[in-house]
């Protein structure tokens, strides 16, 4: 396997960012609206961890609309979607002992939510 040289680090590593694109796509939610995470199963892998499926959660920023990787990395095409930041409070997700400050943001996909 080659090495990577410490000039080309930069270059790979934005390789494996989700591309941002210039599609006319409609954002569903937006800031202080308030989602849940769908429970998907899919049969491939999906960026939606299973902790946070079935979760209440708020939109706190929308990112803007970006090529889809779960749908992209299986050979299915861009379907860009929008990317959220989503707001969960601590005791939504971990339970009645988590700290009453907690909190967890979480980069979630469109499609992997639902208007609660």
């Amino acid at each position: 396997m080659p090495t990577l040289k410490a000039e080309h680090v930069e270059a790979a590593m934005l390789k494996g960012a989700p591309a941002s694109v210039a599609e006319d796509v409609a954002a569903r939610f937006a800031a202080g609206d308030t989602v849940i995470v769908r429970n998907l199963n899919p049969a491939g892998h999906t960026r939606a961890p299973r902790y946070i499926r079935g979760k209440r959660g708020e939109i706190a920023r929308e990112y803007g609309v970006f090529i889809f990787p779960d749908s992209n990395a299986m050979g299915h095409g861009k379907a860009p979607q929008h990317l959220y930041s989503v707001r969960f409070e601590g005791g939504e997700v971990w339970g009645e002992n988590s700290p009453a400050r907690e909190a967890l943001y979480l980069d979630l996909w469109d499609s992997y939510l639902e208007p609660a």
